[in-house]
């Protein structure tokens, strides 16, 4: 979550979303029961609660969801792998 987006495969990307979209709701509370939450799902990473609350949370007080898109960018390789990028909306 310290970047604004991954490159990763489509289906780790649609696994993904619903756990970011609930971090980000969560941080909008701003309370220290949210932050102790996203801190325990997070794995005790404090640069990305801080980042949440403060940088993500202001940025969708407005929004009431879909914070996330899924940008699909084709095969990759030999393989049948399609490879995708989830980013925060701006």
């Amino acid at each position: 979550m310290l970047q604004e987006g991954i490159t990763t495969t489509v289906a780790k990307a649609k696994e993904l979303r619903p756990f970011i979209e609930r971090m980000v709701s969560m941080s909008k509370k701003n309370s220290l029961a949210s932050r102790r939450i996203i801190d325990t799902r997070m794995g005790g990473a404090s640069d990305v609660v801080k980042k949440l609350h403060d940088v993500y949370a202001p940025r969708y007080a407005k929004r009431a969801g879909g914070y996330t898109r899924i940008i699909r960018l084709g095969q990759v390789g030999k393989r049948v792998i399609e490879a995708a990028r989830i980013e925060f909306v701006q």
